[in-house]
């Protein structure tokens, strides 16, 4: 098998993973595992066939990358799946928890976090937190991005400037309950990326949140 037939299997594979998409839940039908087996096994694939120095086997390089590349997804895929299953389990049902396939994704909303205009965190949140972090110690493999948003009440270098206050308060929850602090980045962003829209008291709420984003690292 050539380079160019095995590029075209493994871009079919990813086009019929594509095609069985639902639109209206963003759901393949597939777990992240499967998923990531075959997004894994499409990179591999031309990964393999195209690194090839001396280009003599690139269709046994390309079927050997595609073999590797499905097992690192399949197996980063896997441990998504599983991490996200356990955080969803341990955090109330305020929090919100995404696997979007690379990265999972914990939403908090502002009312469960902050006091109006406060960067300090409530008692009650700070359960969730610690039930975060412990979750990031068991899975130590990735890197934390705590971004803060806001709604577009306001002036924005103020509502810029009480996100990046936000982050560091979840962050530094974090890192005081043993998640190492090289692993978190706290980012503000004001009120730069709005989820719902800002004209409705419900929209402005669904704003103002402070997201967690799990990033795996191998």
């Amino acid at each position: 098998m050539n380079l160019r037939m095995t590029t075209m299997f493994a871009a079919s594979g990813l086009i019929a993973l594509g095609a069985c998409t639902d639109p209206s839940t963003n759901a393949t039908g597939m777990s992240r595992t499967q998923q990531g087996a075959l997004a894994g096994a499409a990179v591999g694939a031309v990964l393999g066939g195209t690194r090839d120095d001396d280009k003599n086997n690139q269709g046994r390089d390309a079927a050997r990358g595609a073999i590797l590349g499905a097992a690192a997804g399949a197996i980063a895929g896997n441990m998504l799946d599983r991490q996200a299953q356990a955080l969803k389990q341990s955090v109330s049902s305020n929090v919100q928890v995404v696997n979007h396939g690379s990265y999972l994704q914990v939403v908090l909303p502002e009312g469960i976090l902050f006091a109006t205009d406060s960067a300090a965190v409530s008692g009650p949140a700070q359960s969730d937190l610690y039930a975060v972090a412990r979750n990031l110690n068991q899975y130590p493999n990735s890197r934390i991005e705590v971004v803060g948003h806001t709604d577009n009440t306001g002036a924005a270098a103020y509502n810029q400037d009480l996100s990046q206050r936000r982050a560091q308060s979840v962050a530094g929850i974090l890192t005081a309950a043993g998640v190492a602090p090289g692993r978190v980045v706290a980012i503000g962003r004001g009120e730069s990326q709005p989820v719902a829209s800002n004209g409705t008291a419900s929209g402005r709420a669904q704003n103002r949140r402070v997201e967690i984003l799990i990033r795996p690292t191998g």
